[in-house]
């Protein structure tokens, strides 16, 4: 992990933001702010695939859904264009939120537009490092979203998003995801969209 004093203070001020969240959640028996969460998440993961990361991918997966419950989905309309318009503005919004801390804390242009293009996940098939960011994505959503969210939806609308996520990692990504021990009922649905590709 990077150990400069401005990164350090970028992460708090992140994680200071992010313990905000008026959404809870229960891990290991106490109620945590969601997206505080899952910014500890993201960053457990980069660290465990790629702890010699860049600072910059390191400060782009800590700000990943910085203030997320800011803009609700219900603000959208609740069909496809709907939610793909509200994602287009939660990326929007989760890089200028960061950019604004980073300037804040002294990070220099070059800096901040890295951090920026990683939130906003520019080239994502031929950067290395947008690639590892949506690895990390992924990993963090199979293994901590993925098994309750299975049972929102029917089977044949599940499938689909399995093999989505899957087209969207790296082989190294897709390993790690492999490796994952997830609920039988969250496993088995993961192997039958595989098999079906």
């Amino acid at each position: 992990m990077i150990e400069s004093p401005r990164f350090k203070a970028a992460i708090r001020r992140f994680d200071a933001l992010n313990r905000q969240d008026p959404n809870l959640e229960i891990f290991e028996g106490k109620q945590v702010p969601k997206e505080l969460l899952y910014a500890e998440r993201m960053s457990r993961w980069l660290g465990r695939i790629a702890p010699d990361a860049s600072e910059a991918l390191h400060l782009a997966a800590r700000s990943q859904h910085i203030a997320r419950w800011k803009i609700p989905r219900s603000e959208y309309p609740m069909n496809r264009k709907g939610y793909l318009q509200w994602r287009t503005m939660l990326n929007r919004f989760h890089a200028q939120t960061a950019t604004e801390i980073l300037r804040e804390l002294g990070y220099d242009d070059e800096s901040i537009a890295r951090v920026e293009a990683l939130l906003l996940k520019k080239h994502l098939k031929d950067d290395p490092e947008v690639q590892l960011m949506e690895d990390v994505i992924c990993l963090v959503f199979l293994e901590s979203y993925f098994s309750d969210f299975s049972k929102t939806l029917d089977e044949e609308k599940i499938i689909p998003i399995i093999q989505k996520t899957w087209k969207k990692m790296s082989p190294e990504g897709r390993k790690a995801a492999r490796d994952l021990t997830l609920p039988d009922a969250a496993a088995a649905l993961i192997e039958k969209a595989l098999s079906a590709q």
